[in-house]
């Protein structure tokens, strides 16, 4: 793995959807998957938005002792995951030929 590139670690706590999740007002999970912190502020979630799975790579910062979602950020629908996870290779050839 190059040495540019930060590997995801499960943080100790995961939270995951079940049958039994709450749900808000939208009808969406309030129920997160945590799949890593890419740094001290930077995580990976999927989650439930608008009635559909996402995945959020966000900031995050704190007030008053709580960690809440920044607005820097980005959530890729199932289709747009699928495109960057199936172009992974290519962005890894791409980061080695720059550095």
């Amino acid at each position: 793995m190059n040495d540019h590139l930060i590997s995801c670690q499960v943080p100790p706590k995961k939270r995951t959807f079940n049958s039994n999740s709450k749900k808000d007002s939208n009808g969406d999970s309030t129920d997160n998957i945590v799949v890593c912190e890419i740094s001290r502020n930077r995580r990976v979630i999927v989650r439930t938005w608008q009635g559909k799975v996402v995945v959020d790579i966000r900031e995050y910062y704190n007030k008053d002792g709580k960690q809440l979602p920044g607005k820097k950020g980005i959530s890729l629908t199932m289709d747009q995951w699928n495109v960057l996870r199936d172009h992974v290779e290519e962005i890894d050839k791409a980061i080695n030929k720059s550095s």
